[in-house]
């Protein structure tokens, strides 16, 4: 597991992509996230999470790039907690989880599925 606290060069916007119409909604609400499925059949969820701390769970390795607001994160098998303000991104392993919490307001991100 692996986390980056340098600045990303966000995308703006994703041309060419199927959108999955039927929102993926986890703990009530508390985030929401809409897939897009690329021509190559990569995948990438772009979504909001609303204030909370909830613990996601990973079959493969993901990015997970903060577009806006923010969020501080432990990894699974990691004892630190780390910030991500908008423009960070971590890296999740497959196999593993990571506990997200945000404090106030909406945290936008981008996760994107790794081979």
């Amino acid at each position: 597991m692996s986390q980056s606290s340098t600045s990303s060069a966000l995308p703006k916007e994703f041309a060419g992509v199927t959108v999955v119409t039927k929102a993926n909604v986890y703990f009530d609400g508390g985030v929401i996230s809409h897939t897009l499925i690329f021509a190559d059949g990569t995948k990438k969820t772009l979504g909001l999470i609303r204030p909370g701390s909830y613990h996601f769970n990973t079959d493969a390795p993901e990015r997970m790039e903060i577009v806006a607001g923010a969020c501080r994160v432990k990894l699974d098998n990691d004892k630190t907690t780390h910030d991500y303000p908008a423009g960070t991104a971590f890296d999740v392993t497959g196999r593993s989880g990571f506990q997200i919490e945000v404090a106030s307001g909406l945290c936008e991100y981008i996760c994107s599925f790794l081979k």
